[in-house]
């Protein structure tokens, strides 16, 4: 296997699209688009990119209900429409890894996982149209603040009651655009199991490429928790984060019902990424949610600066890691130096009970944006 991880990337970097506003294979129409919006993995499962047990491994089944592809600006959907089906830029990546270590063999066979097994994990959101939908509200709920009264202690925070015309719309946008992201990850997986058959020359059967789960970040969504005591109705944002559902919360697929939710941090391109599991204290705690991923040390300009009279791809490649982007500048925003180490960032929400490790994956093969 390991001597076809070259193949593999050169493979996957020429079949998924990556980079700042690269355009996709597909070509869809507005309407055809507005069902995107509308229906997510689901509906593109329906086209034949995918099958139904991707979309019980997928939260929410692949779409959330109350979108309104009505409210999405023309400009929008004119950022969307091409990049469907596309990596993007920063930080998302298709990464080849392998499982290095089991934490815990159990829940690590209810996943799927085994030790030197090799794994994919793609990182990726709704591209353009999800960007131009955030600009567009940025300055509705600014004029709904103030309408409102809301006084915010910070100029990068927005607000507005729930309950307005302006909340609504925007979350039924965000919802639109949470369907679009489900949907580019499903194109993108199928990619990717079509090149593996074609690379090692198999069908399905032969790889046995099954999906672990697909969960959205960067998300608000209507849930119900404990507080003080009461159980009600919140809405939970998780920005710069993931949820962690523990065993038993009845909105977890039948076959993570008794396991918990898998929980998906990716690290950086040169040390690991972790499959971890939710936990009852994580949602007594922290609403059901965990870190999302490493954090930053360096912004990307002093990164960049960093990298200065470096190849950081072949830095790379000495440490036995394929890797593939748009451009150099990419490498250097993305080098590992430029991330917290994700063992520490893991250890902490381990320690405190917020998720259970499962495994760590190494990478093998990187293709970033």
């Amino acid at each position: 296997m390991v001597p076809r991880i070259k193949d593999l990337v050169e493979v996957l970097y020429r079949e998924i699209p990556t980079g700042v506003g690269s355009k996709g294979r597909l070509r869809l129409t507005t309407q055809e688009l507005k069902k995107v919006l509308l229906r997510g993995a689901q509906w593109v499962v329906e086209q034949g990119f995918g099958d139904r047990e991707d979309l019980e491994h997928t939260e929410s089944g692949g779409y959330i209900e109350g979108a309104d592809p009505d409210v999405i600006s023309r400009k929008a959907y004119e950022r969307g429409s091409p990049q469907l089906g596309t990596l993007g830029s920063g930080n998302h990546f298709t990464e080849i890894q392998f499982v290095d270590e089991i934490y815990d063999e159990k829940v690590a066979n209810s996943l799927g996982l085994f030790k030197d097994q090799i794994t994919v994990m793609i990182h990726t959101g709704s591209r353009g149209l999800g960007h131009q939908v955030c600009t567009d509200f940025l300055e509705v709920m600014q004029r709904a603040a103030q309408r409102y009264g809301i006084k915010l202690p910070d100029r990068e925070l927005a607000c507005a009651p729930f309950n307005s015309q302006e909340a609504r719309d925007y979350f039924s946008a965000m919802n639109a655009s949470a369907n679009y992201a489900w949907a580019n990850r499903q194109y993108i997986m199928h990619w990717v199991r079509e090149t593996f058959m074609r690379v090692f020359n198999t069908g399905p059967k032969g790889i046995g490429m099954s999906l672990v789960y697909d969960v959205a970040h960067n998300i608000a969504k209507i849930e119900e928790h404990t507080v003080n005591g009461r159980r009600v109705k919140v809405i939970v944002h998780r920005k710069g984060a993931t949820r962690a559902f523990a065993p038993g919360h009845p909105e977890l697929p039948p076959v993570y019902r008794e396991t918990g939710q898998p929980v998906i941090i990716p690290g950086d391109m040169g040390r690991a990424s972790f499959v971890l599991i939710g936990t009852e204290r994580g949602m007594t705690e922290a609403f059901g949610s965990t870190c999302h991923g490493a954090g930053r040390l360096l912004s990307r300009h002093q990164a960049i600066k960093k990298a200065k009279g470096r190849s950081i791809r072949r830095e790379m490649e000495d440490m036995g890691i394929i890797v593939r982007a748009a451009g150099r500048g990419t490498l250097a925003e993305e080098m590992p130096e430029a991330y917290k180490d994700i063992s520490n960032v893991v250890e902490v929400v381990h320690r405190a009970g917020l998720s259970k490790k499962v495994a760590r994956l190494r990478p093998l093969g990187v293709i970033k944006g």
